[in-house]
């Protein structure tokens, strides 16, 4: 330890991994509960002879050596810390004071002090004592993947081998001379390694994977009963929700099912990609529903929820972690939680190569909003992604049209650009009328509106309406989606 790096550690204060603690005649007993939490963590330092905000007492130098004894002592004293673990504490001298530094590595054991199970939680030592928290601790520890886990007595008939065919179209889509293409349903599962064997067992049959993949719902929640997706709408009303979907099934249904709601609720604002129109809502709620989908603790009882409010969406899902703390494009170091998982949704296009999504909701969400998202890993993973709805890129960097402009001109290519009150307007490469940009500007605040609406809010007959829309629909513009009571319009520019 050199005094740069202590200046350092002091200055930045307590953390998951470093913690502060007084110490003068004798070491305090919080400081085996330290040391048990950083052993169940990711390890971590410990300086006695430091106050919390960083500033230095010192140990009185008489008692150094006997409280280095006598930690040691404790540290290998089962009935203190269970398992035992051997620590060399190390004298430092700063700034003329003595300073107690003790290194602990994290432990692929669960350890315990006094009988009692802690863990680290940011800057605090947290005792743990559900179930539910003491077993994701062993699956931490235990560095298993627990969609490996082979179901003896699940069966081709427990299966949705239904959508087989689905999975082998957009395998060939994505790759034309795709294996699966040949292959039978019972040779794609292998093949995919949904139909395996535990070699430290024997036992052979379908996994977990398998079962999340492609299970019957009934199947599904036998295995994981508290396995489901709550997407929520709350813009209105906050507490509660304004539209809600709960999704049971499989997660190949079940990010059609996400992905559909996201369309639903959040503008696909016009964007152009080296000269292609591409979605930036589509994408980045790709990310974010793959994510939570493809990379959660299934056997952990915390529901998944994907929530979208007025100033931003999240994705949150339970997580074994290798790490706490937020991921930036700069400081990723990509770890699979499902590998099988997320190899499937990788061969039928759902998914990219590990560590493209953080690369890639960086990207899309600054084009979005104009902001960064926020991804946090912990036992809890949370993507965060700012909403603008005033937000343009494209009414950023393209010129404002003038009086003058002439229709064909580049004039912005977005609902809104006028050129001097024409009598057309310009979109995507297609000539609008008055009244079709106006229903389309009404539509942009409110995807919802009925035909009758429109004609009031325009000023024009219901005939009309219906008429302008026909023709946007033609040119591909606008696309309804649902029941003609109960569905919304959706602006497409191409």
């Amino acid at each position: 330890m050199t005094d740069e790096r202590l200046e350092t550690l002091l200055e930045l204060g307590e953390n998951i991994a470093v913690e502060f603690k007084r110490c003068g005649n004798g070491i305090e007993s919080d400081t085996y509960e330290s040391v048990c939490s950083f052993l169940n963590r990711f390890g971590g330092d410990i300086f006695l002879g430091v106050l919390d905000d960083g500033t230095v007492e010192g140990v009185p130098e008489q008692a150094v050596t006997d409280n280095i004894r006598n930690f040691v002592k404790m540290a290998n004293n089962p009935d203190i810390i269970n398992p035992t673990v051997y620590l060399v504490p190390e004298k430092i001298v700063y700034n003329g004071k003595c300073i107690i530094y003790i290194h602990v590595p994290p432990s692929s054991e669960v350890h315990r002090y006094k009988k009692a199970i802690y863990d680290r939680v940011d800057d605090a030592d947290v005792r743990i004592t559900s179930t539910g928290q003491i077993a994701a601790m062993y699956i931490r520890k235990q560095n298993i993947f627990t969609e490996k886990k082979i179901y003896p007595y699940v069966g081709m008939e427990h299966l949705r081998l239904d959508l087989l065919p689905l999975c082998r179209r957009r395998a060939l889509n994505k790759r034309q001379d795709h294996p699966w293409k040949d292959m039978t349903d019972e040779e794609l599962l292998k093949s995919a390694g949904l139909l395996s064997e535990d070699f430290s067992t024997g036992e052979k049959g379908f996994n977990l994977a398998a079962v999340m993949l492609l299970g019957k719902d009934d199947v599904i929640q036998a295995i994981c009963p508290a396995y489901k997706t709550d997407a929520l709408l709350r813009k209105v009303n906050r507490d509660r929700y304004d539209d809600r979907e709960i999704i049971k099934t499989n997660l190949i249904e079940s990010y059609e099912a996400l992905m559909a709601f996201a369309k639903k609720h959040l503008w696909d604002k016009f964007y152009l990609e080296d000269g292609v129109n591409i979605s930036l809502r589509d994408k980045i709620t790709r990310e974010m529903l793959t994510n939570m989908l493809i990379h959660r603790e299934f056997t952990s009882p915390y529901i998944a929820k994907f929530i979208i409010e007025e100033n931003q969406m999240y994705a949150e899902n339970a997580c074994r972690a290798s790490r706490i703390g937020e991921i930036t494009p700069e400081n990723l170091s990509p770890a699979p939680k499902n590998p099988l998982i997320a190899a499937f949704f990788n061969q039928i296009g759902n998914a990219d190569e590990l560590g493209s999504g953080t690369r890639n909701l960086y990207k899309y969400s600054r084009r979005y909003s104009g902001k960064n998202p926020s991804i946090i890993e912990g036992d809890i993973f949370k993507i965060i992604v700012p909403l603008d709805d005033t937000y343009s890129l494209d009414a950023e960097n393209l010129p404002s049209a003038k009086v003058g402009d002439k229709v064909g001109d580049k004039v912005g290519d977005k609902v809104g650009d006028k050129v001097g009150e024409p009598d057309f307007y310009l979109l995507a490469g297609n000539l609008l009328t008055k009244n079709q940009r106006n229903i389309l500007h009404c539509l942009e605040g409110n995807p919802g509106m009925s035909a009758t609406l429109l004609a009031k809010e325009i000023g024009i007959s219901s005939r009309k309406v219906e008429n302008n829309i026909k023709k946007l629909k033609e040119l591909g513009i606008l696309q309804r989606h649902g029941s003609p009571r109960k569905g919304y319009w959706e602006i497409k520019y191409r």
